[in-house]
């Protein structure tokens, strides 16, 4: 038996204590404007758990809610119930209702509390009724149609248009100029600040080392990390690039982006760009 996964909310669910069931109440009469959509997908999606396929629909809904990732959920009659073990985990969520658990069993091998289903939703949101969800990195792979993809569901709303510009691009770190270019390719993703990705004839390699850390991005693929080395010091993670990203985002293949959020600054076109409050600044 695998290893127990702890047990918490889903991805766009606030957990809510059995303590604290008192406090279980409808939250859209105080916020009828709340953005939630469930809305259908036309892609073919499975999932897959210990060489088995688990779920296998023509006809899944995606859940997007404000300030949340994108969720899948899929119809209780496209996904192996039989597998599926149910647990005493619950949680709550204002928007939804009570949210009831399983876990997953192929085999010998189990994932606990990966599913989770709204059994008698509030009225707001009916629809979901019969759906189940699944966390993510509780199975071993997803995929739509016959691709295979990552970390979470692509939003059919997000969009990375990377388009070719001659404005010259700088950045300086730590005093120095370690890149200067009038080849970059600008990235313009949904919800996400400009970035600026560069040859790498125009980006001073040798003060650039590979780092340790890797991410993986649904849109473009896995990104490889560098640290740079200015006059002895060493500042982390300050850029980084995707060898081989995926087929629908080929423009940005081994270039070199920087965190604006890490560097003393870039320059477009003489101007110095607004330095981004983000998930990836460093006080």
């Amino acid at each position: 038996m695998a290893e127990a996964a702890p047990v918490k909310a889903p991805v766009n669910c606030p957990v809510d204590t059995k303590e604290k069931s008192k406090e279980r109440v409808n939250g859209w009469p105080a916020n009828p404007d709340k953005h939630l959509k469930f809305i259908p997908s036309p892609r073919r999606l499975r999932i897959k758990f210990n060489g088995e396929t688990i779920a296998d629909t023509l006809a899944p809904m995606m859940m997007r809610e404000g300030r949340h990732l994108p969720v899948y959920y899929l119809p209780r009659r496209d996904v192996r119930m039989d597998l599926l073990v149910p647990t005493d985990n619950d949680s709550f969520c204002p928007y939804k209702g009570a949210a009831s658990y399983f876990s997953i069993r192929v085999g010998e091998l189990v994932s606990e509390n990966a599913v989770w289903s709204y059994e008698a939703p509030f009225p707001e949101v009916a629809e979901i009724k019969d759906y189940l969800a699944f966390y993510w990195d509780r199975v071993d792979q997803w995929f739509e149609e016959d691709d295979e993809i990552f970390k979470h569901p692509r939003d059919p709303y997000h969009r990375v248009d990377v388009i070719n510009s001659s404005r010259p691009v700088t950045v300086t770190l730590k005093g120095a100029e370690v890149a200067n270019s009038a080849s970059a390719r600008f990235a313009f993703e949904t919800n996400h600040p400009t970035r600026y990705y560069l040859p790498r004839d125009d980006v001073k390699m040798e003060l650039l080392a590979p780092s340790e850390f890797t991410s993986t991005c649904p849109y473009k693929g896995d990104a490889v990390y560098f640290s740079a080395r200015i006059d002895g010091e060493l500042i982390e993670d300050v850029a980084w690039c995707y060898p081989d990203p995926i087929a629908e985002c080929p423009k940005i293949r081994g270039r070199i982006c920087f965190f604006n959020e890490r560097v003393d600054a870039i320059t477009v076109d003489g101007v110095v760009q607004p330095k981004p409050e983000t998930k990836w600044s460093r006080d």
